[in-house]
């Protein structure tokens, strides 16, 4: 364990104007505070604090993260009180070490919706102090450096729980370094195997092509001589959860992956760096489309370098990074570089980012209140996402994932805009939606009032802001269908019973059935959540009648005699509710009708072969089919649409039969399976407040034999 005076000597390495005391004297208490505890692996429990503060250092962190390190765990694992450590250390610690508490108390690995949830959580405690993080993450480095020591089950636990959460969030803060490192010691948990096969491969290959690392660094430097710019080159082979997650995408044998090299230029100023990506280019063939510039365009949490991919020698693909100094450190710490000290001074790098302002921007499109999936979903693309830079018609830049769509475009400037897009223009020219942006176009949206997001948007966008936006969009939408619908159904219920729906009516309704208000009730009848006589009954109770006994399905009708089978007429498709006849036919059983087919004329002259007849008054199965004549709107997920529309209303679609087929609309007969007249109603008027119906009726054909 290192100790007390070791610990000052790597702050004072760059910050001699360390408050030395306070360091002292929160290892002085966090050492009295974990006296007796041990580790797993049998060593002292504070020698876990001192390491993570050691880790900090290695960023150049500021005293109070120093601190907090070092008091992390007292709050949760001792005696020790936020008033206690406030009184002692200050406000500032405390707040620290209560943030960092909170953060270990969130129960990351559990259930997707419980993850989620944390998630969220975790982003708010990021909001208020993202030093807070930065000590949670050297805290998981240092753990799982010693994870060995813990048993097998909660080892895998916790290497999962950092490949999915803490590794991605580093990267996502811009330490790189961070990232690679949890992602290898997570991949040494989980797959062992591969790993230990990834790093035989190496070694045999480099037994093969002798130190390949050298051998180009050194051909680089000799490019720079020519060039005369002055730089240090680095190079190193990627770690092997790298490539082994390059091998998984491509779908690769270790043998047939090329880029497996990368190199870093450090040069002294920017104009070198183009210099230096000149001389690169002039000497080695760069490989098409490997090509980004983040000094021209930086990534939102300040990270600049130029990154090339270049056939280097013997035809192998290396990887060069070119930056200066400068955008180096911000490289290597990301966001933590703003705490950042340098002989005693605040280091005043111009590339690094306000976190304050880089915490806004990562969690503004998270405050709608979406679903905690639709919450980690939006976190997990944002995180893994690589980017590519668009202009707007005057120029403004935006910054997008790969992959990304004018849709993601249109709402990456505004929500208002990306609900009301229409079309798009990529480089003046006119494009599809679902068009894949590449870097440098320039983007003009087309929007037109009234227009709003379509379903199959979904499936078409990127990015977890405008997956976002569209969900709760199409929600609305439905909602106000949805209401109308209801409406117009509880108009009708209640006309029956001799009522009218007025407001006051409906808020008695929602007040005796729970709901927040009328709008509530007429949405829940829509969506057919609740039926017509459970809002009648909630403010009629005395209109309630005994449940009415459940049809036989195979004697719906009254008035057969006991040897006498019944069919349906195919002609009118009469429904329990409405008023029925039957016609006898000589073996054949009697078929049945409705009081106003026309059918019925020819059987004027016939009397004796007329029954008197009606439906059961109990409740009926839904299994009378009725033919209904459609015409919808001719575009993507319009049929889907209507399919479910239909299978809200609890009703079930028996066949379907397209009769014409337009440009611009189809027109089909649907066959659906009812319960009675009154679920009939509910279907059409369901369907024809869809504004993608045209037309519905309900299809009688008389040249249907009965």
């Amino acid at each position: 364990m290192i100790d007390v005076n070791d610990l000052i000597a790597l702050v004072r390495n760059y910050n001699p104007r360390t408050n030395a005391d306070l360091i002292a004297a929160a290892y002085d208490y966090g050492r009295k505070m974990h006296a007796g505890q041990k580790r797993y692996s049998g060593e002292s429990y504070f020698s876990h604090p001192v390491a993570v503060a050691a880790i900090l250092t290695e960023q150049r962190l500021d005293d109070a993260t120093i601190v907090t390190a070092l008091l992390h765990d007292t709050i949760e694992d001792t005696k020790s009180t936020y008033a206690e450590i406030s009184r002692q250390f200050g406000e500032e610690i405390a707040e620290l070490v209560d943030g960092v508490t909170k953060l270990t108390n969130l129960q990351l690995s559990s259930s997707e919706t419980k993850q989620s949830e944390n998630f969220r959580k975790l982003f708010i405690a990021m909001s208020r102090d993202l030093r807070v993080i930065l000590v949670k993450l050297a805290d998981r480095l240092h753990n799982m450096r010693t994870i060995k020591s813990l048993p097998e089950e909660k080892q895998v636990r916790k290497a999962r729980e950092t490949m999915d959460i803490f590794a991605p969030l580093a990267g996502r803060m811009g330490m790189q370094w961070m990232r690679e490192e949890l992602e290898d010691l997570s991949f040494r948990v989980l797959n062992a195997e591969a790993r230990s096969s990834i790093i035989r491969r190496f070694i045999t290959l480099q037994r093969e092509t002798g130190d390949v690392i050298n051998k180009i660094t050194a051909d680089i430097r000799t490019e720079l001589e020519k060039a005369q710019v002055q730089a240090e080159v680095f190079g190193r082979a990627k770690k092997p959860y790298s490539i082994w997650r390059k091998m998984q995408e491509k779908q690769l044998a270790f043998s047939r992956l090329s880029d497996i090299y990368g190199f870093r230029i450090i040069c002294q100023s920017e104009a070198d760096c183009y210099r230096v990506l000149g001389a690169i280019h002039q000497r080695w063939r760069a490989v098409p489309g490997r090509f980004k510039d983040y000094i021209s365009q930086p990534k939102s949490n300040g990270y600049r370098s130029i990154h090339t991919t270049v056939s280097g020698r013997d035809g192998k693909r290396v990887e060069v990074q070119i930056r200066t100094r400068q955008m180096h450190e911000v490289a290597e710490s990301g966001v933590a570089a703003h705490w950042s000290y340098r002989d005693g001074e605040r280091a005043r790098n111009p590339f690094a980012v306000d976190p304050a302002k880089w915490i806004a921007t990562l969690t503004e499109r998270f405050d709608s209140g979406e679903d905690h999936d639709e919450f980690l979903e939006n976190v997990k693309l944002d995180m893994y996402s690589d980017q590519v830079f668009c202009f707007t018609p005057k120029g403004d830049v935006i910054q997008l994932p790969k992959g990304a769509t004018p849709i993601d475009f249109a709402y990456s400037i505004h929500t208002r805009i990306g609900n009301s897009t229409v079309g798009a223009k990529v480089d003046g020219i006119r494009v599809p939606l679902w068009t894949r942006l590449k870097n440098g176009q320039s983007v003009e949206i087309v929007t037109a009032a009234g227009q709003r997001p379509q379903a199959t948007w979904i499936d078409i966008v990127v990015t977890g802001r405008a997956k976002s936006a569209i969900r709760r969009s199409l929600r609305e939408e439905d909602r106000e269908r949805f209401v109308k619908l209801g409406q117009e159904l509880a108009r009708v219920a209640f006309e029956h019973i001799g009522r009218k729906a007025t407001d006051k009516a409906m808020r008695i309704a929602a007040k005796t059935l729970a709901l927040p208000d009328e709008s509530e009730v007429f949405a829940r009848l829509g969506s057919a959540e609740l039926t017509a006589s459970e809002v009648i009954q909630a403010i009629y109770p005395e209109l309630a009648t005994q449940p009415a006994e459940v049809v036989d399905a195979n004697r719906p009708v009254i008035g057969l005699t006991a040897d006498q089978s019944y069919r349906r007429a195919n002609c009118c498709q009469a429904v329990p509710g409405e008023r029925i006849v039957g016609i006898t036919y000589r073996g054949q059983g009697v078929v049945v009708h409705a009081i106003d087919c026309p059918a019925l004329a020819e059987f004027e002259q016939q009397p004796n072969r007329w029954i008197d007849l009606r439906w059961h008054s109990g409740a009926h199965a839904p299994v009378h089919t009725v033919s209904l004549n459609m015409t919808i709107a001719n575009d993507a997920g319009v049929l889907g649409r209507i399919c479910s529309l239909i299978g809200q209303q609890k009703a079930n679609i028996s066949d379907l039969t397209f009769v014409d087929r337009k440009p611009d609309f189809y027109r089909l007969i649907v066959e659906v399976d009812l319960r009675d007249a009154e679920h009939l109603h509910m279907v059409l008027t369901a369907l024809e407040a869809e504004s993608d119906v045209a037309q519905v009726e309900r299809y009688r054909d008389l040249n249907r034999k009965p």
